[in-house]
């Protein structure tokens, strides 16, 4: 909050006193914004980074109610994470002196970031067998470092993956335009992840990542990557933001669903990958209540509109 001068001491005369408090009124006040998140010691991305960044008052998007219509009017949200560490994508915290180890892409080999990477041998990966995506998502200490693999499966000297990606935590630096991350979108998944520690804190402040069924042919900013060769422009662009209405009453839910769903009114969600429709991912942690996340089964995709965060890109 700015300090408070007296207003006595302000004024000359009496005159100036008399006028001085209606001035001070007519000042808009500015609210400084909330420190980034933070995971193991670091900032998740500068304060300023897009992802970082309410979305609260951002004008809505002129095709907003064909977006949502094609995500699905009638669709649910759908906390794709839980208790069960089969839901959700997990990830591992390194020490800064982790050993790195060799990483060989066999998928967008051109457009992921070399290795050798600090993943540990027994680093956990997102599903189970050989179905799912697969990520395997590492966070360094002291170099604040992310590092992200897609279809990842370990080796006899280190591990194989599809795609992989390195994320500076310190810098809002984008991937290369048009380039894959672990993610369709190019974007970095573990700082769009819903984490238990920062749920459990009470506020959540980014962006959560989110699955929408068919995209277009074009990504907004900070995404670098499409996923898709069509040209309908109903449908949405990776990277779209998308908010929980203002007006969607909150009253009834509780705990941590209602925690996300603040955020989600506040930071709202950033479309990342093709697949199930309103799917909010998060990380598996056996301290959820999953009782608690159903609650979000009750929000409907109408309560959500898109807003304007960039221009449409084409790669």
């Amino acid at each position: 909050m700015p300090k408070v001068t007296p207003l006595a001491s302000a004024c000359a005369i009496a005159l100036a006193c008399a006028i001085a408090p209606a001035a001070s009124l007519a000042r808009p006040r500015h609210h400084a914004a909330p420190p980034p998140p933070r995971e193991a010691g670091c900032e998740m991305f500068p304060a300023g980074n897009p992802l970082n960044r309410a979305i609260s008052h951002a004008p809505v998007d002129p095709r907003s109610a064909q977006y949502v219509a094609s995500i699905g009017l009638g669709a649910h949200l759908h906390p794709d994470f839980g208790t069960n560490p089969g839901y959700g994508i997990p990830y591992s915290i390194v020490p800064a002196a982790q050993p790195k180890v060799p990483i060989a892409f066999d998928g967008y080999p051109s457009e992921s970031d070399p290795g050798p990477y600090p993943v540990p041998p027994g680093a956990p990966v997102e599903g189970s067998g050989d179905e799912g995506d697969r990520h395997v998502l590492v966070l360094q200490r002291g170099s604040c470092r992310d590092y992200e693999l897609y279809a990842a499966a370990r080796s006899a000297r280190g591990w194989t993956a599809g795609s992989g990606a390195v994320f500076n935590l310190r810098s809002n630096a984008l991937r290369p335009e048009g380039w894959t991350s672990a993610d369709a979108a190019g974007l970095p998944i573990l700082p769009l992840l819903v984490r238990y520690p920062e749920v459990r804190a009470g506020r959540i402040d980014h962006a959560l990542r989110v699955t929408v069924p068919r995209t277009q042919r074009g990504y907004i900013h900070p995404a670098t990557h499409l996923a898709s060769a069509s040209e309908d422009p109903g449908l949405p662009p990776m990277g779209l933001r998308l908010r929980l209405k203002a007006g969607y009453s909150l009253a009834g839910f509780h705990g941590e669903s209602l925690v996300v769903l603040r955020a989600l009114k506040r930071y709202g969600l950033i479309v990342a990958d093709n697949g199930s429709p309103w799917y909010i991912t998060g990380a598996p942690d056996p301290r959820w209540n999953d009782d608690d996340l159903e609650q979000l089964k009750r929000v409907p995709g109408s309560a959500f509109e898109a807003v304007q965060s960039g221009p449409i890109r084409r790669g």
